[in-house]
């Protein structure tokens, strides 16, 4: 196979798992929304928040972050170099492994909630804390669970199986809103279901909700697996060198993988003493910032992974930094318009899918300010997703966690300056995120083109260079829409602004991929190439004979 034919491959994949994780940010969204409609960024939201960040961090630290890019990288490896069967049980004494240990940091997490939140909100009053406490011991068994969902969906992208993985965590959204809004008025009955007013008991009700979207995310994706061959039994025979080998990167890849989730648990300490609202408004700033992040950010290096892991596992030097460094360049073409777009539209964006129920229009404003500095590392935070799990091919574990170990300080110490000295609020908070990000690839990418002696460093500039000429003219135009309309019409009706958002997009995103495509940016001329080839192919699928 060609370097240019595993870059086609890896873009049709790529569209697949952009695609499903499309619906499943769109749904996650429309979670946002209903539950922010129902409680608002109010204390109760805060609590609700923080509650889940537990659990949750330790999904992006653990599930999806060390445990899949561990499993992925050495089962993949064992694929290449031992066959099917040898993979297959591998798989399964590392799934035994995870319903034993991840049962067990479940158990321990409900009985330390109380610890956790005091490290987690410490600003919290102690009735606020109270709450915090009860919803996370309902939610820490969520951890379990999406575990074994991710467990699944590196067999199955380890199998070339993108589509039904990715699209697992969409019905993790839908069982969290469907179960949500019902548990919601079974357990706390609303006088007037038009002007609902929810209170704890409410918020119970999201909580498990959280454990049925979890069980759903889990249950979607074992058909796919019984399908590719994949027969569970249990197995505790751990001294498997495989075992040991994703043991012993877990520890680096935890480190690595944890540097956002902590940045943003400090975030969190540091909001939690800013009053009621800044970590509600950090948060759905973070949510529409992790939009174009999975649709682009995590679809590029869900795709990479197994074909760098490979590449290096037969020697592929070759292959190996030609994808990785197409895929960079990849992610950087999709996530810099999206960055440019979230900047100047932050406020009708976020106007036109919150500002209801109980979301104010100070709550708009606030969140804006957030979602703006958050986008700043948007392309520095996607690029680290592709860069970062390629170490663990190349059996350079240590380096990302030492970067990451790094970033957690700088973040820390930018947090204090930008709170305290500079007095930004949420906003210096958000900056910090973004700042570290961006640093965390350089760092990156410099160790990893001195691994690989070269990383096609000059395309990369070029390709950058490009995109941000294109992307005036995308800036642009997202201007003239926010002055013309959104700042001349702040109250128009929820349609107008819906129909200006779309075109403004539209409009946006055509004059940036056509001035890219003048400019001569390869990834592009890539993707049409291939969508000519496809019609081409659907309007004469079989060559005439003698071709």
């Amino acid at each position: 196979m060609t370097v240019a034919g595993t870059q086609r491959i890896s873009a049709r994949a790529t569209g697949v798992v952009g695609v499903a994780i499309l619906c499943s940010r769109v749904l996650g969204l429309i979670r946002e929304v209903v539950f922010a409609a129902m409680f608002g960024a109010s204390r109760n939201m805060d609590a609700f928040l923080t509650a889940f960040r537990a659990p949750n961090m330790l999904r992006d630290l653990f599930a999806e972050g060390a445990l899949s890019t561990a499993f992925v990288t050495t089962f993949s490896r064992r694929i290449a170099t031992e066959g099917d069967r040898s993979a297959w049980d591998l798989a399964s004494k590392v799934a035994t492994l995870t319903v034993v240990f991840m049962s067990a940091i479940s158990l321990l997490g409900v009985v330390f909630a109380p610890v956790l939140i005091d490290i987690l909100a410490p600003g919290f009053p102690a009735e606020k804390a109270e709450l915090t406490v009860v919803l996370t011991r309902i939610m820490f068994p969520f951890i379990l669970l999406v575990s074994l969902a991710a467990l699944v969906m590196g067999m199955l992208n380890a199998r070339h199986v993108f589509g039904p993985p990715a699209m697992a965590s969409a019905f993790f959204n839908l069982g969290s809103i469907i179960g949500g809004v019902t548990l919601c008025y079974w357990l706390d009955p609303q006088p007037d279901w038009r002007h609902p007013h929810f209170g704890e008991r409410g918020l119970v009700g999201l909580s498990i909700a959280t454990l049925i979207g979890g069980l759903l995310q889990l249950a979607v994706q074992l058909p796919s697996l019984r399908r590719v061959g994949f027969r569970f039994h249990p197995d505790f025979k751990w001294r498997d060198p495989g075992v040991r080998t994703i043991l012993g990167m877990m520890g680096p890849a935890m480190i690595a993988a944890s540097a956002v989730q902590v940045n943003v648990a400090v975030n969190s300490i540091f909001a939690s003493g800013l009053g009621d609202g800044p970590i509600a408004w950090l948060n759905i700033a973070f949510r529409l910032m992790q939009l174009p992040l999975g649709i682009f950010g995590v679809a590029v290096a869900t795709v990479t992974l197994p074909l760098v892991s490979r590449s290096a596992a037969v020697g592929n030097t070759s292959e190996f930094r030609s994808a990785l460094a197409h895929s960079v360049r990849l992610v950087l073409l999709l996530t810099i318009p999206a960055a440019i777009g979230l900047i100047i539209l932050a406020e009708p964006i976020i106007q036109l899918i919150y500002q209801h129920g109980r979301f104010t229009h100070e709550a708009t404003i606030q969140t804006a300010a957030a979602l703006r500095f958050y986008a700043i590392g948007l392309a520095g935070y996607s690029a680290d997703k592709v860069l970062a799990p390629a170490f663990y091919a190349l059996d350079k574990r240590h380096l990302p966690m030492f970067v990451s170990l790094t970033s957690i300080a700088v973040n820390f110490s930018l947090n204090w300056f930008f709170t305290f000295h500079l007095h930004l609020g949420h906003r210096g908070l958000a900056l910090s995120t973004s700042l570290v990000a961006i640093t965390n690839f350089f760092f990156l990418y410099s160790m990893m083109r001195h691994y690989t002696k070269r990383l096609e460093t000059g395309a990369m500039l070029k390709t950058i260079g490009k995109l941000l000429l294109a992307g005036s003219v995308l800036a642009v135009i997202c201007w003239v829409a926010s002055s013309f309309f959104f700042m001349r019409y702040p109250h128009a009706l929820a349609w107008q602004n819906l129909l200006v958002v779309l075109i403004t997009i539209v409009c946006g995103a055509g004059a940036f991929f056509s001035a890219t495509y003048l400019l001569h940016v390869a990834e592009v001329h890539d993707v049409v190439d291939l969508l000519q080839r496809r019609i081409g192919r659907g309007g004469s699928p079989e060559p005439p004979k003698g071709d």
